[in-house]
C-alpha cells in the first residue's frame, strides 16, 4: 500500500463492485466524490459547463478502468488522477482554453471562457481544502489559467490539495524532480498574477461574507435600482478592473472608463433604466443578479450577474457574466 494503508471502506466496496460489475453500487460509491472532483476540474478549466462534462468523463473512465484499481492508493487519489488527465486531454484538444492578450495596453489578458461557479454546487463540508475561499475566487481561477496545463495540474495538486511531490509525480507520470521544477515555475507566475494576495493556499480561510462585503453589495444594488451613477461610481476604486464575459475586448482598468462605457452602451439610459437586483454569491464571492425591465414588458428579466471583489469597502474588481441560458446558476428568469 502507498497513501492508503489498508483499504478503507470505500476502497473495499469499490473493488467488490468492480469485480461483480455492480453498476448501482459503483455509482453510489463514486457519486459522493462528484462535487469535489467538479471543483477540481473547474480550477483546471475555469468553465463550469466544461467542468461538468469532464467530471462525467471522469466517471466514464473510472467505470471502464474499474478492474485496474487494486487499492494500492486511496480511491480519492485514483479518482483525482483520472479527473486531472481527463482535463489535460481536453486542454490538449481545445486551443481556446488559454488567456488571450487584452486590447488595452498594460491590461494583462482576458479569459473569455471563464464562468462563475454556483456556491450551492460546492462540497458541503466547509473544512474541505478543495473549497477554501481564496482558491475558488475568480482572480485565483484566472491566475491559474496562465499556467501551462501540466504545470497547472502540478500547482493544484501540490499547493491547493496539499499532495506530496511523489504522489503528484505518480499521478502525472512525471519524475519528482520535474514536479518540483514545475511547481517552482508555477509559483513565480502566480505571484506575478496575484501580487497583492497571500500565497499560502492551504491555510484556513473565511468562507462567510463579511459585513463590509454585504454592505457594499446592498449599496451597489440600491444604486442600480435608483439609476444613481454618482452613487455607483463612489463604490468603485479608481483602478477598478472590469470585464463583461463572454464578450472579448471588454476588459477595462479604470472606474471612469467602466462607467463611461456602460453609459455609452445604453445602460442607465431610457429603456435600460428600470432595474431590480438580487444579492447572491458565486465562487464564494459577493454578487448581484441584475434584472432589467424594458418598456411594455410587465416583467423584469435576468440580464447579468455581477461578481464583486471588495477591498476596504470599495469594489476593486467587477466581473459581469451573461446569465441567460445558465440554469445551473439557479436564478429566477424573471421577477
Amino acid at each position: 500500500m502507498t497513501d492508503a494503508g489498508l483499504p478503507g471502506a470505500d476502497e473495499a466496496a469499490f473493488i467488490a463492485a468492480a469485480r461483480s460489475n455492480d453498476a448501482a453500487q459503483f455509482a453510489l460509491i463514486t457519486e459522493r466524490y462528484r462535487r469535489e472532483l467538479r471543483v477540481h476540474c473547474y480550477r483546471m478549466l475555469a468553465n463550469y459547463e466544461d467542468a461538468q462534462d469532464m467530471t462525467q468523463e471522469t466517471f466514464l473512465r473510472v467505470w471502464n478502468k474499474r478492474e485496474s484499481f487494486k487499492g494500492h492508493a486511496a480511491l480519492r487519489t485514483w479518482l483525482y488522477r483520472i479527473a486531472t488527465n481527463a482535463c489535460l486531454d481536453f486542454l490538449e484538444k481545445r486551443d481556446n482554453r488559454t488567456p488571450v492578450p487584452a486590447e488595452l495596453p498594460g491590461a494583462g489578458s482576458e479569459v473569455p471562457y471563464l464562468q462563475p461557479y454556483p456556491d450551492r454546487m460546492l462540497p458541503e463540508d466547509p473544512q474541505e481544502s478543495v473549497v477554501a475561499r481564496e482558491t475558488i475566487e475568480l482572480a485565483f481561477v484566472v491566475a491559474v489559467q496562465h499556467l501551462p496545463p501540466r504545470q497547472r495540474a502540478v500547482f493544484i495538486m501540490r499547493d491547493v490539495l496539499g499532495w506530496p511531490a511523489s504522489k503528484a509525480a505518480e499521478a502525472l507520470e512525471l519524475t519528482v524532480a520535474s514536479v518540483t521544477s514545475a511547481l517552482q515555475r508555477a509559483r513565480v507566475t502566480m505571484r506575478e498574477q496575484l501580487p497583492d494576495r497571500r500565497l499560502d493556499w492551504r491555510s484556513p480561510t473565511m468562507h462567510e461574507l463579511s459585513d463590509d462585503e454585504r454592505g457594499v453589495v446592498k449599496s451597489y444594488m440600491d444604486a442600480h435600482e435608483r439609476n444613481d451613477l454618482d452613487g455607483l461610481t463612489a463604490l468603485l476604486r479608481d483602478d477598478l478592473r472590469f470585464a463583461m464575459l463572454p464578450d472579448p475586448g471588454t476588459l477595462i482598468v479604470t472606474a471612469k472608463d467602466a462607467v463611461d462605457g456602460w453609459v455609452s452602451g445604453g445602460l442607465f439610459q431610457r429603456g435600460h433604466d428600470d432595474w431590480r437586483c438580487i444579492a447572491t454569491t458565486v465562487n464564494r464571492m459577493p454578487a448581484a443578479a441584475l434584472y432589467l425591465r424594458i418598456p411594455d414588458d410587465p416583467e423584469y428579466r435576468l440580464f447579468a450577474i455581477a461578481v464583486l471583489h471588495i477591498v476596504d469597502g470599495k469594489i476593486a474588481e467587477l466581473t459581469g457574466f451573461d446569465a441567460a441560458d445558465k440554469p445551473w446558476l439557479d436564478l429566477p428568469a424573471t421577477l
